[in-house]
């Protein structure tokens, strides 16, 4: 079967030092410990460690021949999003990360591909970059799923999704800066609770928020980490949606009306999990995903979806590989 892993991250083994660029003290940078490893630091603190696979192509190649994995879409880990600094900052962010993209990919002998990132926090400037990604080659843009207090349905948000729409641009949307985070700082909390709730409320607010009632059809967005908690909770919101008026914001449908605007991801790591988001959303509507490659993704990338016991395999073959071509033209 072929497969295709839409959600993958990079860093660039050295970028310039935004802190003395730009003064501060929580920029992201690279703490290189080994030859093969390093420690993300924001400011003078630990984030996270990573290993080569983030900067060199040769052993992402090799751990993607190694899991049958034919193509990897990469993208920046949120962290660089740099949506709460100065635009010309985040702007000066976007095109730096997006240019070392490209020439990741171009050493991923035709099987790596790349999303851009934009200063989300300007909209004029974010379309611009978008635009600037898609013609140095770029296969779609992933953005946070908020920009401060912004939810998915704000109107500069769904001026930059109609942009996205009228260029045939794939947009992937990946939860950061999670809520209540001093209440999840402990045990990984912020990434094992905190991001798919923000996920689910991504999806709510453009539902709810009549998103999708204001922007293109032609649209094709992804939410990441299968939704979060959405496809469990779709009843819930449904009833609400019923059954109290101020439920249901300013969409026209009911939220299960809406399935067909969008994509998830499959990084549920969950055989009954993944049969529930099949059941709710449908085998066209799904892409594979693995968060690689880091310690919270899938460790053996496209396992879940290949020993799937409830799924035939021409629906795998739409899972790990049709439905992402179509999506992201690759």
């Amino acid at each position: 079967m072929r497969v295709v892993d839409i959600h993958s991250h990079f860093f660039p083994k050295t970028w310039d030092d935004l802190q003395a660029k730009f003064g501060g003290n929580d920029w992201p940078w690279l703490r290189h410990t080994e030859d093969n490893k390093a420690m993300l630091m924001k400011g003078d603190k630990e984030f996270r460690p990573i290993y080569s696979a983030c900067w060199e192509p040769a052993v992402r190649l090799e751990e993607m021949d190694r899991d049958g994995v034919d193509k990897q879409i990469i993208s920046a880990t949120p962290i660089l999003f740099a949506y709460e600094k100065p635009v010309d900052q985040a702007l000066y962010c976007a095109q730096i990360f997006n240019d070392a993209a490209m020439e990741i990919c171009s050493r991923g002998n035709n099987r790596l591909f790349a999303m851009s990132q934009v200063p989300l926090q300007d909209i004029d400037a974010a379309c611009k970059e978008v635009s600037r990604a898609k013609g140095i080659g770029h296969c779609g843009v992933q953005i946070g799923n908020h920009v401060g207090l912004k939810n998915m349905d704000d109107e500069g948000v769904i001026t930059f999704l109609q942009h996205c729409a009228n260029e045939d641009i794939s947009v992937f949307v990946h939860p950061w800066d999670m809520m209540a985070s001093e209440r999840t700082k402990d045990y990984m909390m912020g990434w094992t609770v905190g991001m798919p709730a923000e996920t689910q409320l991504s999806i709510v607010s453009m539902i709810l928020g009549g998103g999708f009632d204001r922007v293109s059809d032609k649209l094709k967005i992804c939410f990441a980490h299968g939704g979060g908690s959405f496809a469990f909770l779709l009843g819930r919101l449904d009833n609400a949606w019923h059954h109290r008026d101020i439920a249901r914001g300013k969409s026209q449908l009911p939220p299960s009306h809406y399935l067909d605007r969008f994509f998830l991801d499959t990084a549920v790591f969950d055989h009954d999990s993944l049969e529930l988001l099949v059941k709710k959303m449908g085998t066209d509507r799904l892409m594979f995903g693995t968060d690689y490659p880091f310690p919270l993704g899938e460790q053996q990338m496209g396992q879940l979806i290949k020993t799937a016991p409830s799924l035939v395999d021409e629906d795998k073959q739409k899972l790990l590989a049709n439905n992402a071509e179509q999506f992201f033209q690759i």
